[in-house]
């Protein structure tokens, strides 16, 4: 769960600390960069490992340069996840549900309305459901009392009459909404990952990694990791035979969408989950969302789920109730998992056109307050912007302006807004900082959500931009981990597929091709994009430029091209597709 607003997927994260991190200084007036390489020791450590020297020296930079380390690496197993018995009460939350298993008691499960919170209750109410609990699912609702385990939600829930309550990716600070349902005779269970409160939280069970006093060593585990974990305790109890693996691929839509850390445990529980998720074994839920998503067979990667599944599955909760993604996730029947998948591509596409109209008039509205270039952190505000697009509309004004952001929708007075910014700024100190103009805001350093009454947004923009200046530049020239050329030739697509999960915590490696022929050049997608095929020596590859439209009249006969490689599924048979981050000619 992500305050107010879900936090746009990224897959440009930090890159993780590395044996090799020293970049070789450009070389010839080169507009780049490159991480120093190793040629021999990234042919022998490939040899070893059935890899190419190119994903070998990506497998160097990350210090992973003994044969026995880059195997586990490539190959994480879920026989290795780290021993769960020390999580602080997942012993008597087990036990509790257990009893309700036995008994066929009514249970009922609450997810916040993002992925992470979707997928776990999705995964708790069909595991307790198996088990023999009688189960009702709910979801929050950003318009009928916000994000997380509000007072609406609360009475929502307690109408059926449940005698155990499971809150999923969220709880941890909502004591009062936890104390009533107790005090209506409810026993409540949290899971959830978020930052825990001083004051102890009155639940009969407490599931959260992050509490002090819990000993289990991996922090990196995000709601529905720790829902798949509660089930195999759950099964332990009981005894049963369940087969829990036919939820990984809910495990690892949470994961990924909820930008959790790709590694240790995580990476485990992904790659399986992403295994599942190309498989013909895939829940009839997700084969319909794939369908709509148009992802063909083949291998899939985190960017699959992180910007052609989740947005998807985030679109209802964004606009509207987000309970047909519930839906769409529990369901067992093909025909209605088609229908399902059909309203929820209905609303993404109009998820997108409303992004795109409140986009352009924030974008507007900064340039003409503060010019084409502000140098401090920018607020735009408006009527008939929908709240549930602010914040990929902030992430917007991030790319374009590269400032701090806040983008609030305005109606009957208040506001609701959300906030991005860019690397090196830690946006939830600067709005700490203007709370005296806020009614409410939380967040962490890169995405927060607030709400404000009208009347103080001009106040709250002066504040806000004299606590937001530009953060400084980093290194101007991009920085690659490998330079393709005879010594390094174009990985395979097994190669790749081989490093993910790719994203927060295992960054996508960057490669850089030089003096690639155009073979062709197009632009697609209404105009915005750039579509490329280019010739690197005997190989043929497709690249794809996002926003890059306005760049196809600079083209010469080669371009040096840099950025990503993921399989071109379109074109199959082991192609690749270079996903620019920069386009040099």
């Amino acid at each position: 769960m992500t305050l107010h607003d879900d936090t746009s997927p990224s897959l440009a994260p930090t890159q993780p600390s590395e044996a090799r991190e020293n970049a070789a200084p450009s070389r010839s007036g080169l507009p780049y960069r490159i991480r120093r390489g190793d040629a021999l020791a990234a042919s022998e450590l490939g040899r070893a490992c059935g890899l190419g020297p190119a994903t070998a020296q990506v497998l160097l930079h990350r210090g992973l340069d003994m044969p026995d380390e880059a195997r586990a690496f490539l190959d994480p197993k879920l026989g290795g996840l780290t021993p769960p018995d020390s999580m602080a009460d997942r012993k008597p939350a087990a036990e509790r549900l257990a009893r309700a298993c036995k008994r066929g008691e009514r249970v009922a499960v609450f997810g916040d309305y993002d992925v992470d919170g979707t997928t776990s209750a999705a995964i708790l109410g069909d595991v307790l459901e198996a088990l023999g609990a009688e189960v009702h699912t709910f979801v929050a609702n950003r318009f009928e009392g916000g994000y997380g385990f509000s007072m609406p939600a609360l009475e929502r829930v307690l109408a059926c009459k449940p005698t155990v309550l499971v809150t999923c990716d969220c709880g941890s600070s909502d004591h009062p909404r936890v104390e009533e349902a107790r005090r209506r005779g409810v026993d409540v269970i949290v899971v959830d990952h978020h930052l825990v409160p001083d004051e102890p939280l009155p639940a009969v069970a407490f599931l959260n990694p992050h509490r002090p006093d819990c000993g289990f060593p991996y922090k990196g585990m995000c709601s529905a990791g720790l829902v798949f974990s509660l089930g195999a305790a759950i099964r332990a109890e009981l005894g049963a035979r369940l087969d829990l693996r036919a939820w990984l691929d809910l495990v690892a839509l949470g994961t990924v969408a909820d930008v959790a850390p790709l590694d240790g445990d995580n990476r485990a529980l992904v790659r399986a989950g992403l295994r599942l998720l190309a498989s013909d074994r895939v829940r009839p839920g997700v084969a319909a969302l794939k369908d709509s998503a148009r992802i063909r067979r083949g291998p899939m990667g985190a960017f699959d789920i992180a910007f052609r599944l989740a947005p998807r599955l985030n679109a209802p909760g964004r606009l509207a109730d987000p309970t047909v993604t519930l839906e769409l996730l529990r369901s067992r029947d093909p025909k209605e998992a088609r229908r399902l998948a059909a309203q929820i591509e209905q609303l993404n596409d109009e998820r997108k056109r409303i992004e795109r109209h409140t986009t352009e008039e924030a974008i507007a509205q900064v340039e003409e307050r503060y010019g084409p270039s502000p140098t401090h952190g920018v607020v735009a505000a408006g009527h008939g912007w929908h709240r549930g697009v602010v914040g990929i509309s902030a992430a917007r004004l991030v790319d374009r302006f590269d400032v701090p952001a806040i983008v609030i929708a305005l109606e009957d007075g208040m506001g609701h807004g959300s906030g991005r910014t860019p690397e090196g700024f830690h946006l939830y100190e600067a709005l700490a900082g203007c709370s005296e103009e806020l009614e409410r805001f939380g967040g962490h350093a890169a995405a927060a959500g607030l709400t404000i009454r009208e009347e103080r947004i001009d106040v709250f923009r002066e504040a806000f931009s004299a606590r937001a200046p530009r953060p400084e530049a980093g290194e101007a020239l991009p920085l690659v981990d490998v330079e393709l050329d005879a010594a390094y030739p174009l990985p395979t697509v097994e190669d790749l597929m081989r490093l993910e999960p790719l994203g927060e915590g295992n960054a996508q490696p960057v490669f850089a091709i030089r003096d690639a022929v155009v073979e062709e050049s197009r632009i697609v997608a209404d105009g915005q994009h750039l579509k490329l095929t280019l010739r690197h020596g005997r190989k043929i590859l497709t690249a794809f430029g996002r926003d890059m439209a306005h760049r196809i009249d600079e083209l010469g006969d080669t371009v040096t091209a840099i950025g990503h490689l993921r399989p071109d599924l379109w074109r199959g048979r082991g192609a690749l597709e270079l996903s620019l981050e920069k386009l040099l000619s």
